[in-house]
């Protein structure tokens, strides 16, 4: 049933994204483009979004498990640290220059435009380089408290 739940949340999610043309990478450019043509629009969709997820914040309450019995995440942090201001900067970097972000590029993957396989390639790599960052600075951090 969670995987059932899972595949229909995320056709969901993907429609909506076609049906509101955030796919459209002209479209995010011109929301980024506040002192030219800018439009307006996916505010609207983000006013949406922020709205579904705050409800379910709301429902969700101090429960411990989802309402199909799988343990639910544990909620974001409130910490504003160096790490979540250089992620945010490298994501909007990434955003305005190629008006797509993560559920967009996955989204039109399947188009097979060259763009978006450049997309998800530079994407797939800055995750993996992360990673690799991360894991030398547990490492690094580890070998500091042994010593």
């Amino acid at each position: 049933m969670r995987k059932l739940t899972a595949l229909v949340s995320g056709l969901l999610f993907g429609n909506g994204l076609i049906l509101s043309d955030m796919v459209n990478p002209a479209r995010v450019r011109a929301f980024l483009d506040f002192f030219g043509d800018w439009d307006p629009s996916l505010t609207f969709v983000m006013i949406g979004a922020i709205s579904v997820a705050a409800v379910a914040w709301l429902i969700v309450g101090k429960r411990e498990t989802s309402l199909l019995g799988s343990e639910l995440p544990a909620k974001p942090s409130t910490t504003i640290d160096r790490r979540l201001i250089v992620g945010s900067a490298a994501f909007g970097f990434g955003w305005g220059l190629t008006g797509m972000c993560t559920a967009p590029g996955l989204t039109t993957l399947g188009l097979g435009r060259w763009e978006v396989l450049v997309f998800f390639a530079a994407m797939v790599a800055g995750m993996y380089l992360y990673h690799r960052w991360n894991d030398l600075h547990l490492l690094r951090r580890d070998k500091l408290t042994r010593t």
